[in-house]
């Protein structure tokens, strides 16, 4: 069946029709390079990855245009509390980024634009929207005006007059309209500037995107892609100044993978549930979390959990040792063995095996459900451990290529052999203590201290310690890493 999408905009599924006949551009939101990924982050990119992968597979001629953010409030406030340059800290962690990438199994994007590299193209823009009527200089800072756009709001279904000034929106009494938010900030005294016709100083955040967008994909596009709490106001504003300025609809179609919660509650450094990216696969394989990413619909919220990650790591092991059991047979068979179904069972299972493709496919279709399609192949993983059962060896190992051929292709699985991914992942859990275990033992440390059992405090730390682990205590509570 064609390709359909869930478009926020319009809040329905719709069919997926490309501006250009066999080209797909789209643009996801990148990271901004102040400190190391979390797991929200890699949601955000494997999706995004996955869709990517899945448009090529279809056919389309590809441009995913994936942006980093190197200069903001949050890079230059590390930068002052390290006390070394913005540059150092954006540089840092942008090859954080590109590490957890490569370990998650994330394909490079066709272009990865630095929001530092398109500051001329963010001039222009904002000159345009300051002609148009859209935009007003006040002491070298530079304003939308959100109230002369008369669809504003129409992203994430919220009435203007009932708005309030959004994330990373300065309050500012210079402004028109508390709405109004930034698109160039004047410089401040010790902070990064760039040249511009109003001042000295640097963009906005949401100005960034927009410019990149429109240099490498066009005033017009078809997919926008993020993470839902995006949805305002970033994504509204990307709409407004860029709309404002091309008179032209900006993004065609726009998606949003839902939000990552732990153990059922919001993901968040004050609570001491906040786990990175290198933290998770210092204790898992990483395709084990990249399963678990992908066995939800993208739209839906997933609740991570040691529970639910050791479900993904048993789901996992269920096809390697399937793959291994083919290889193991295979290889006292002589080699590789060409399909050659003889009876009606293996013809029947021949069959299956071919039309795999296009059960997955007809699921990635459904708005790239990716948890029905894995569900297609734990199908087809089942029949191929049958045929194993009934000595059908040929069909056998021609399901077990198709399977791994199309997880790895589609959904960046089954890259390891069967021996490299136990090796791995038995390696991992030799750490020997679940996350949950290590929750209880800082709530109970946390008690001893308050009960001045100062003794019991320090026992349930060295223990954590002779395990790997390192508990940091803060303002905001205790937190815990894996030992590099």
């Amino acid at each position: 069946m064609p390709l359909r999408v869930y478009n926020t905009m319009s809040g329905e599924k719709e069919l997926f029709k490309p501006l250009e006949d066999g080209k797909v551009g789209m643009y996801a939101c990148g990271p901004t390079v102040y400190d190391v990924c979390h797991i929200g982050h890699a949601r955000a990119t494997t999706v995004f990855d996955v869709i990517a992968r899945y448009l090529c597979y279809s056919g389309f001629d590809v441009t995913y245009v994936r942006n980093i953010t190197d200069i903001d409030d949050k890079i230059i406030k590390k930068a002052n509390e390290e006390k070394v340059l913005w540059s150092e800290i954006a540089e840092r962690y942008t090859k954080e980024f590109w590490e957890d990438m490569s370990a998650l199994g994330n394909l490079p994007p066709s272009i990865e634009p630095k929001a530092t590299e398109y500051i001329p193209n963010m001039h222009k823009l904002i000159q345009t929207l300051i002609d148009k009527g859209f935009a007003y200089a006040v002491e070298g800072d530079v304003y939308f005006a959100v109230r002369k756009f008369a669809s504003y709001g129409r992203l994430s279904k919220r009435n203007m007059d009932e708005l309030i000034s959004g994330a990373r929106v300065e309050v500012d009494e210079r402004k028109n309209d508390p709405l109004d938010f930034a698109l160039w900030k004047s410089s401040k005294p010790g902070e990064p500037w760039w040249e511009s016709p109003w001042g000295n100083g640097r963009p906005g955040w949401h100005i960034e995107c927009s410019a990149m967008t429109m240099k490498n994909l066009g005033q017009t596009f078809d997919i926008h892609g993020g993470g839902k709490d995006l949805i305002f106001p970033h994504h509204e504003n990307e709409i407004a100044q860029s709309e404002a300025a091309t008179g032209k609809t900006f993004a065609r179609y726009w998606l949003h993978n839902g939000f990552v919660t732990i153990n059922h509650e919001k993901m968040a450094k004050s609570l001491g549930n906040f786990f990175t990216i290198k933290e998770v696969l210092k204790v898992y394989h990483s395709e084990v979390l990249r399963f678990f990413l992908l066995t939800t619909h993208y739209r839906n919220p997933i609740d991570y959990s040691d529970t639910a990650l050791n479900d993904a790591k048993t789901g996992l092991s269920k096809f390697y040792s399937t793959f291994k059991r083919v290889d193991e047979i295979t290889v006292n068979s002589g080699g590789d063995l060409k399909p050659s179904p003889t009876t009606e069972s293996e013809k029947a299972a021949f069959e299956i095996f071919k039309g795999l493709s296009g059960k997955i496919e007809e699921a990635m279709d459904d708005d790239f459900n990716t948890a029905q399609a894995i569900g297609y192949m734990f199908d087809a993983l089942k029949l191929i451990n049958r045929l194993c059962d009934e000595g059908s060896y040929s069909i056998m190992s021609y399901g077990r290529n198709i399977v791994a051929g199309l997880g790895n292709r589609l959904f960046g699985l089954f890259a390891a052999t069967p021996e490299e991914f136990f090796k791995t992942a038995e390696a991992k859990a030799a750490l020997g203590i679940s996350g949950d275990e290590i929750s209880r033992l800082i709530e109970e440390r946390a008690g001893a201290k308050i009960s001045k059992e100062f003794k019991r405090a320090d026992e349930i730390r060295n223990t954590l310690l002779e395990k790997g682990i390192i508990l940091e205590d803060g303002p905001k509570g205790t937190t815990w890493k894996v030992k590099g």
